[in-house]
């Protein structure tokens, strides 16, 4: 799965203009959580990044002001694990937990 790191604010706004061309879909990690581990490996086994959607890994521990821009940016609630779908700089799509269907999000 060829994720792109999601380290900076600034790459909010990117993602918004990249969801312009193509659906974005983040992914917020904790890295110590058993059930976000489950989540991020079976989001790992399943991804086709043939579908053309791009995806922006982020570890929430490390870039929690990063985590809390998004609920804010794309007024959802923060969750972890959680995906979001970004389509034309909107969040189509929000799910957590075992909630995370990869064929949901590859589908927009």
């Amino acid at each position: 799965m060829n994720w792109i790191a999601l380290t900076s604010l600034d790459q909010l706004s990117e993602i918004d203009e990249l969801s312009k061309i193509q659906p974005v879909m983040i992914f917020k990690h904790s890295t110590r959580c058993s059930i976000s581990n489950m989540a991020l490996s079976r989001v790992e086994s399943k991804w086709n990044d043939e579908t053309g959607v791009k995806a922006f890994y982020l570890d929430l521990l490390n870039y929690r002001d990063v985590s809390n821009a998004i609920s804010s940016h794309y007024n959802v609630i923060h969750q972890s694990p959680q995906a979001l779908l970004i389509i034309n700089g909107k969040c189509t799509v929000h799910q957590s937990h075992s909630g995370i269907n990869v064929n949901e999000l590859l589908t927009h």
